[in-house]
């Protein structure tokens, strides 16, 4: 690392290390939390905002008359953004059509090792959201062994701490504390995690502790994953969620560059301020667009209803719209069993919903599957056309 570009009073100290025969360099040891920055006068109103967002957005899921109609779209959205983060792309599309004809990868370069490392974070964010594990570092570790269980990185020890040096960026922009000075670190954040009391306030908590895991760095792949993981469910427990309705990925991924910044300069010239304020910031955008996002569909479920009933449609038609707000395709093979009918009748229910706009058939899918076009696109616009990698 550049010992230039850190300044005096810096949230952490500088110790030497070797990184191979004959060569050293230095690795960032980060101070325990909290740190002594005070919360500026100036933020107070930024984070009364951010509050009133949460609030309307609890308040709004709170009325849903199923809280998956918002739950679904919103985890796929953060497993997809932030494992683009991470170099790794997937549609919404793409996902769906894989979960409907999964199989293993058959080389390195396979997109199924893409949709794989995405359907982890997915079954990550699950696995955090009904855990009664508490935020501990055992917690941490079984967040890291479902994200790396059988995709790329499965042989970089998964739910294991790292007992290696690592660096972050070219040529090392950053390296983390030494694997021998790990322990320390850890057993500091974990404690940090238990306080009961602190002259901080819960929200910038979170915040704080993001900064120090990212800095602390304690895997040897995955860390940014499991950092956002953390940060999600330190937000709907510290922030007085029912659910998981709050997801930052999104904002971090359109504002990556700063992101980045700010922690680093955090690190190297002790901005906490900066670094909070744009956490404060995300919190607030993103609170708010998913409480449009869940207007909008709230409004389209009453269109979809609407639309049936005026039309002389069955209670069957409602129970298979209604299931699509919770899973985003419906096989006719599935619905006998679910409705209890003969699959003609099932087949005949879905063609009526055809005819009536609210569903269209999934192309190049064996078995015949289909979507409602007008949820996709409140659900996931934005992200069915990958990015340019």
């Amino acid at each position: 690392m550049d010992r230039g570009q850190f300044n005096q009073g810096i949230p952490g100290d500088l110790v030497p290390i070797q990184v191979g025969r004959g060569e050293s360099d230095l690795a960032f040891l980060p101070h325990p939390l909290p740190p002594t920055w005070e919360f500026s006068v100036k933020l107070w109103p930024l984070l009364n905002e951010a509050y009133q967002q949460i609030g309307l957005l609890e308040g709004l899921g709170r009325t849903l008359p199923n809280p998956t109609i918002l739950l679904r779209p919103l985890r796929d959205r953060e497993a997809i953004q932030s494992s683009r983060m991470e170099g790794t792309y997937a549609t919404p599309r793409q996902l769906i059509l894989f979960e409907l004809e999964p199989h293993e990868p058959s080389s390195v370069n396979d997109p199924s090792n893409e949709y794989l490392e995405v359907l982890n974070y997915r079954q990550a964010l699950e696995y955090a959201s009904n855990s009664d594990l508490p935020l501990s570092l055992r917690f941490i570790r079984e967040l890291h062994r479902i994200l790396l269980n059988g995709v790329r990185g499965a042989d970089r020890t998964p739910g294991e701490f790292r007992k290696l040096q690592v660096a972050v960026g070219a040529p090392r922009r950053f390296v983390p504390p030494p694997a021998v000075q790990l322990t320390d670190c850890l057993n500091s954040l974990e404690q940090y995690l238990h306080v009961q009391e602190s002259t901080f306030d819960s929200m910038v908590e979170c915040f704080l502790v993001h900064y120090q895991f990212e800095a602390i760095h304690p895997f040897l792949d995955g860390n940014g994953r499991v950092g956002r993981l953390l940060l999600t469910v330190m937000l709907q427990q510290k922030c007085g969620l029912s659910k998981p309705w709050l997801y930052l990925s999104e904002w971090f991924e359109i504002y990556r560059e700063e992101y980045i910044r700010r922690l680093f300069e955090v690190s190297t010239k002790g901005d906490w301020e900066g670094w909070i304020e744009f956490c404060i910031n995300a919190t607030t955008a993103q609170a708010r667009r998913t409480v449009d996002r869940c207007e909008q569909l709230l409004q389209l479920r009453e269109k979809f209803f609407s639309t049936i009933t005026t039309s002389g449609g069955s209670a069957r038609l409602l129970k298979i719209v209604e299931g699509i707000f919770e899973l985003p395709y419906v096989r006719i093979a599935d619905l006998p069993a679910r409705l209890g009918v003969t699959y003609p009748t099932a087949k005949s229910d879905v063609e009526r919903l055809v005819a009536m706009g609210i569903l269209q058939e999934l192309e190049s899918v064996p078995s015949r599957t289909f979507f409602a076009p007008e949820l996709f696109q409140i659900a996931y616009d934005d992200l069915d056309n990958p990015p340019n990698k």
